[in-house]
């Protein structure tokens, strides 16, 4: 078995590199375990790895032809995590448009192409929900996303549906929370802020939370997001029926709430170091996506959540030691 990641040089496609190395198997065509034996590991930038199971490949996702190379009928699995981030999508349409759908396109091709239907998981997001939303989003809500990002990953979900009825892929599009705490630096994400609120003051530097303290927000550990994108791969195609979308369970957090949970785990001088300062760029685009959704059919289907968000800011702790 061979595995493409997308996006394979960032947090959650190393993560999940490291993950399927450990597992050693998956679930291949047939419905049958099968041995991981090499994974291709495509981004801007090269990824690091020192294991002979892994090529890094540096390269542009929507470059058809760099995929027509990179895909062959031994890629049994994709995962496809590469995206133009939130905020840098909003202010750079044309980039946000081509690699965040024209590349999915593509990758969807080059697999149709192959004729041998590999599975195809592609990370969505909470943001194709968007407008007057209720305060707990059911999971059938109609899309109507605010943002051209949540635009872009809405068509994603809706070829990734199209392309599995066609039988081209065996797809499942995962809705991704907010995932929370990234290490490294912040981004261009207009949720960058989720991480960057604990990470930062852990690290004893000065966080700036562009968001109101009531501001609610749907997050997820790392660890659990890797959980998921695994779980989801693995499900039998008749468990997803004709919408190959759902949501990752999730937790319900108000920042305020965030901050309080980094208080109790590393101090009151450690969440002094978060500044509330409202940002008119950011602040619109976080309150226009829900701040709970709910997730039946994962829960039905055994995916798990994270019990509380203090359990992940320890978690985070953990990692740095």
């Amino acid at each position: 078995m061979q595995i493409l990641i997308t996006g394979g040089a960032g947090f959650l496609g190393q993560r999940l590199a490291a993950a399927l190395l450990t597992r050693g198997s998956l679930t291949g065509p047939h419905g049958q375990p099968q041995s991981i034996e090499r994974i291709t590991l495509l981004d801007v930038v090269p990824a690091a790895t020192a294991d002979r199971r892994v090529v890094a490949v540096s390269g542009d996702i929507a470059d058809a032809g760099l995929l027509d190379r990179l895909i062959d009928t031994s890629t049994t699995s994709v995962f496809h995590l590469a995206a133009i981030v939130s905020g840098m999508a909003e202010a750079e349409f044309d980039k946000g448009m081509r690699i965040n759908l024209d590349a999915t396109r593509a990758l969807l091709d080059v697999c149709r192409a192959r004729g041998h239907r590999p599975r195809f998981v592609f990370t969505s997001s909470c943001a194709v929900f968007g407008g007057a939303l209720p305060a707990s989003v059911p999971e059938s809500t109609a899309l109507t996303p605010q943002t051209s990002y949540g635009t872009q990953k809405a068509i994603g979900e809706l070829l990734v549906n199209d392309y599995s009825r066609r039988g081209f892929v065996d797809g499942r599009s995962v809705r991704l929370p907010t995932i929370t705490v990234r290490p490294g630096k912040p981004n261009a994400a207009a949720s960058s802020f989720a991480s960057g609120i604990i990470r930062e003051p852990l690290n004893g530097e000065a966080a700036i939370c562009p968001v109101g303290p009531d501001t609610r927000v749907w997050v997820a550990s790392p660890r659990s997001a890797i959980a998921g994108l695994i779980a989801a791969h693995e499900l039998a195609s008749d468990a997803l029926g004709s919408n190959r979308a759902f949501c990752l369970p999730g937790l319900s957090v108000t920042v305020g709430e965030m901050a309080a949970a980094l208080e109790r785990a590393a101090g009151a001088d450690v969440a002094a170091r978060i500044r509330w300062e409202r940002d008119p760029r950011i602040e619109p685009i976080v309150i226009g996506w829900p701040g709970e959704v709910e997730t039946p059919r994962a829960l039905a289907l055994g995916f798990l959540r994270d019990t509380s968000f203090e359990e992940i800011v320890r978690e985070y702790q953990d990692s740095r030691r």
